[in-house]
């Protein structure tokens, strides 16, 4: 249809584009006069966009926000200026990933408003794979960059700024071709700064003296959040009333890890001093870095912070409270203190949370003066406060009282934190472990009688930890756990204390044959789903472990025994020697990382924080704890009649052919066990059934190489099962996995239904007959008290009669007293896969006889010797067990002679420990001279050179090495006469003649 005829209608467009035609060339004057900074920013490479601008100055007036570009990967809007508007746009893309952003005001007000104009433009984060290819940096820019940084920068090496300007230029060259060179040379530098200091930077860089300029603050950060992070830091900045006048935020990746720089433009709305030792930049630095600690998505960020109810740093200790008092108090009571309520608690009493931070911040905020005088009112209130909290609703009262009782003890009980160290990722807690008893039964009954000698709880943005040691001198490895969803992160959340706990008691009974006592590390991380791609998964997990390790630093780097860090206040004022060493999810490359770290801030131990390094002996590389589970197993087969290197017999695992102790128990015994059938290996990636047991030739393939989903399915046996875990599908709202099964016609795929999917994968460990049983992975407890009976079969018979537990505490006590009782041969961890704490305690007096050349040198004959160790220590454990099995005539358990053994030899070394502590001066004579080399390995015994550095080990090492060794030898071989210090002399020259 076409439009009639109305040239009253003509006359008025026309006059109304010549109006607006009018009215952009004067807005665009109006830009070049008061607009400056239009003109340096991207927007003036784009005709079009900059008439657009001009053109919608007036409409500011009625609409005060217009987007001007709105596509998926590019968002340019301007609006009128006011306090907090630069935070409310940011708010309101939150859930978009930011990957670029300039934000820039105008000098002038609009004409005919009374505020400024202000204008932003976003680009936002393409995947890796799509990003288009970077044009080449033009001669021009790098020229003019090498000008400006020289100036700026003289002290900075020219090779490393330029690779940070080709860093920034392969997702940023529309911004960095059109930024002022002195611009580009700051961002270049800032990121550099960010790379040399543990992945944090902030500086505030100040106008020349009589100046009308702003300050300049210049931030960069590591792994930012994909998400809403350059909000959470306006939001930090607005918080303190400082405002921003001018932003440009650039990401960039390098060397496998994002990163996220800015330099603002701001000052205090109210003219406060902003200069670099002025109070308000220090309160800036810190609530800018307690973005890195606390989520935009989390409630307390959006009930506390964003209300202003208390700043990000507090937040971030609330944040912490919920998360202590969350895993204390579920795993014991898992129903009644759910996440959610434990939240609701602290969100619904805010002035609770704020009492129990202003106690803590009295008890450790530095210099602070009459200290004791203010801790003891303030705590005298708030224990009357707690006691009386009454609502009166009697239930709830009861429970959030309970809670807010936990969170005093938690105050109370932390020794040294980092809290109030700002350039950090996580906050840790160096606890006293009489926290336990104050808690009493109710949360500690379904823990191990035993108490730990130090618990350090660890909490940061993207999930919490703790590390649980059972002697001073402690060490065991570093667990960190995925969850992908909330239901998965609660769940796990609700047993990662007991969970820790558990396997730190284990490595202690394990750690029984070396001088260090047991401890573990153990983290779970809640997974965005922005991270969850193999290369997003793993930043995000560097992220973490780096920033749990450098908390674990700001706290146990210590001067004459006190904590290094001034902004620490230390209540236990010890060294603490802490030894980690790879476990779960830790890679080589961190591995070698956190002994750089340590080196660099001055740990007590240096590289030797960390086992399983290049200087060292890689667990996976060698295969160590799997020597002795391979050990174990031998001799418990043999016990059943079966001699596994010359008869035929089955197996099952746990633990992918990839996996570390899995991984290696397949291939030592596929090299020393020709009759060995592998019927069942199930891993993370798929459950690998064969009736038949799994074709040789094909699972050499696999070992160490790949995991269970890695196997060839054309070489199942007709009955074989190939059950995929990751390899899924939806069918509406039905999640679907893959199943392949050998049938006689040929392979047949199948999609299967969750339920089904579980069904299967869940129970085939259960169900699958074997003769011999190696559960070297999976969760612990996976075998516990409400399901061992599914592993008996019809007759009452476990459907594995013997077990070698690989992983740890897979099977917990209550289990295994069925299983044996049920007629299983059951070894348990603390004894079957001790070796690989063997190899690391080795591996770290290495590090403290040779140089790292030498020990490089002579890496080969020194893993041998130590390999030889192992399979010795297994040996005599698992013979004794074995022995004093049958002198019980089968009445008493195997675990329960296990646990003796750990518990007699564990016993001794403490006493032998104090005997020698008090008598340094006869550790270099004979017989004990002897004594400390015999737990040596076979190279340093026999030259000539390195045995005489023996005296160069610490006293206190040379105390336990002997302690270590005379224990052992006095529960393996032959025992000590009851008239300990009179015969122990004698003993020693007799057993180490």
């Amino acid at each position: 249809m076409t439009r009639p005829e109305n040239a009253k209608l003509d006359r008025g467009v026309d006059r109304a584009i010549t109006g607006i035609a009018g009215a952009a060339r004067d807005g665009y004057k109006w830009l070049c006069e008061q607009a400056p900074a239009v003109f340096e920013s991207t927007l003036r490479e784009d005709d079009t966009l900059l008439a657009r601008l001009a053109t919608v100055l007036p409409r500011l007036l009625v609409d005060e926000e217009l987007r001007l570009v709105n596509r998926d990967r590019e968002l340019t809007l301007v609006r009128l200026d006011r306090p907090g508007s630069v935070f409310e746009t940011l708010h309101e893309i939150e859930e978009r990933d930011i990957a670029s952003a300039e934000i820039f005001h105008s000098e002038g007000n609009v004409p005919g408003a009374d505020r400024a104009m202000e204008v932003h433009r976003y680009d936002f984060a393409l995947e890796a794979a799509k990003r288009p290819p970077a044009e080449p940096i033009p001669a021009a820019v790098r020229r003019a960059f090498d000008v400006a940084a020289e100036v700026a920068y003289p002290g900075a090496r020219p090779a490393e700024l330029n690779e940070a300007l080709r860093t920034l230029w392969e997702e940023n060259a529309r911004y960095l071709r059109l930024a002022p060179p002195a611009q580009v040379a700051r961002m270049a530098w800032t990121l550099l700064q960010c790379q040399a200091n543990a992945g944090f930077f902030l500086d505030l860089i100040e106008p020349p003296p009589g100046s009308d300029q702003a300050p300049t603050v210049l931030f960069a950060v590591a792994s930012p959040p994909p998400r809403g992070y350059l909000m959470q830091v306006i939001e930090a900045m607005n918080s303190l009333d400082v405002g921003v006048r001018r932003a440009l935020a650039l990401s960039c990746d390098a060397a496998g890890q994002r990163y996220f720089v800015a330099s603002f433009t701001a000052g205090h709305r109210q003219g406060r001093p902003f200069t670099r030792d002025s109070e308000l930049f220090q309160s800036v630095r810190r609530q800018i870095f307690a973005t890195q600690i606390l989520s935009v998505e989390g409630p307390v960020y959006r009930e506390f912070v964003l209300p202003r109810l208390m700043p990000a740093d507090e937040a971030g200790l609330v944040s912490a409270l919920i998360g202590f008092c969350h895993t204390q108090c579920a795993h014991n009571q898992t129903d009644r203190y759910t996440l959610e309520d434990v939240v609701r608690a602290f969100l619904s009493h805010p002035e609770m949370a704020l009492r129990l931070v202003k106690l803590f911040k009295t008890r450790f905020a530095p210099e602070l003066p009459d200290r004791e005088a203010r801790w003891d009112a303030q705590l005298a209130e708030l224990e009357h406060e707690i006691a009386g909290h009454n609502t009166g609703h009697r239930r709830l009262d009861e429970f959030r009282r309970s809670l807010f009782q936990v969170a005093l003890t938690f105050v109370k009980r932390t020794l040294k934190t980092n809290f109030f160290v700002d350039e950090k990722n996580a906050l840790a807690f160096r606890l006293d472990p009489a926290f336990l008893e104050d808690l009493g039964e109710a949360f500690t009954a379904d823990l191990p009688r035993a108490r730990p000698f130090r618990v350090t709880f660890f909490c940061g943005r993207y999930g919490l930890g703790y590390h649980v040691g059972f002697a001073d001198i402690a060490r065991g490895g570093w667990r960190t756990i995925f969850t992908r969803d909330r239901d998965d992160y609660v769940t796990v959340a609700n047993r990662v204390f007991r969970e820790n706990f558990v396997l730190a008691h284990t490595q202690h009974l394990k750690n029984k044959d070396i001088y260090e006592g047991g401890s573990k590390l153990v983290a779970v991380i809640q997974v965005p789903a922005a991270r969850r791609s193999p290369a997003g998964q793993n930043e995000l997990l560097y992220k973490v472990q780096r920033g749990f390790f450098n908390a674990f630093l700001d706290i146990f780097v210590t001067v004459g025994g006190c904590a290094k860090d001034p902004r620490v206040v230390d209540y236990y004022r010890e060294d603490e020697p802490i030894e980690l060493g790879p476990d779960e999810n830790m890679h080589d490359v961190m591995i070698e990382e956190v002994a750089r770290i340590s080196v660099r801030r001055g740990y007590i131990l240096g590289g030797g924080v960390m086992s399983s390094k290049r200087v060292g002996i890689n667990h996976k590389e060698y295969g160590v704890t799997s020597t002795g589970v391979v050990a174990f197993a031998e001799i418990a087969m043999r016990e059943r009649g079966v001699e596994i290197r010359r008869d035929r017999f089955s197996v099952k695992f746990t633990g992918g052919p990839n996996g570390d102790v899995a991984g290696n128990a397949m291939r030592i015994m596929l090299e020393r066990c020709p009759g060995m059938a592998v019927k069942l290996i199930v891993d993370g990636t798929a459950a690998l059934f064969d009736p038949a047991g799994l074709d040789r030739e094909a699972l050499h393939r696999v070992v160490l190489r790949a995991d269970a989903e890695g196997f060839d399915p054309e070489r199942l046996s007709p009955g074989g099962v190939l059950l995929y875990r990751g390899q899924r599908r939806t069918d509406g709202l039905r999640q679907l996995h893959r199943r392949i099964e050998m049938t006689h016609a040929g392979l047949r795929e199948q999609w299967v239904t969750l339920d089904e999917f579980h069904q299967e994968f869940d129970t085939l460990p259960f169900r699958v007959p074997a003769d011999l049983f190696i559960p070297a992975g999976g969760r612990p407890e996976t075998i516990d008290g409400s399901n061992w009976q599914q592993y008996l079969g019809a007759d009452g018979r476990p459907s594995a009669p013997v077990i070698v537990e690989g992983a740890n505490s897979f099977i917990t006590p209550e289990a295994r007293v069925k299983l044996q009782d049920a007629g299983a041969v059951l070894l348990r961890d603390a004894s079957a896969n001790k070796c690989g704490v063997i190899s690391s305690s080795y591996e770290i007096i290495g590090n403290l006889l040779f140089s790292e050349r030498e020990f490089l040198a002579h890496k080969a004959d020194y893993v041998r010797d130590v390999l030889e160790i192992l399979e010795k220590r297994a040996v005599d454990e698992a013979s004794l067990i074995m022995r004093r099995h049958a002198e019980a005539g089968g009445k008493r358990r195997f675990t329960e002679i296990s646990e003796a053994l750990s518990l007699e030899i564990n016993q001794h070394k403490a006493e032998l420990f104090r005997y020698f502590e008090a008598r340094p001066d006869i550790h270099l004579r004979a017989p004990y001279r002897q004594v400390l080399l015999a737990h040596l390995p076979r190279l340093v015994r026999e030259s000539p050179t390195y045995k005489l550095r023996v005296k160069q080990l610490p006293g206190k090492y040379r105390s336990a090495i002997l302690a270590a060794e005379l224990a052992t030898t006095m529960v393996y071989r032959a025992a000590l006469e009851p008239d300990f210090g009179a015969a122990l002399h004698d003993y020693a020259e007799r057993m180490f003649a």
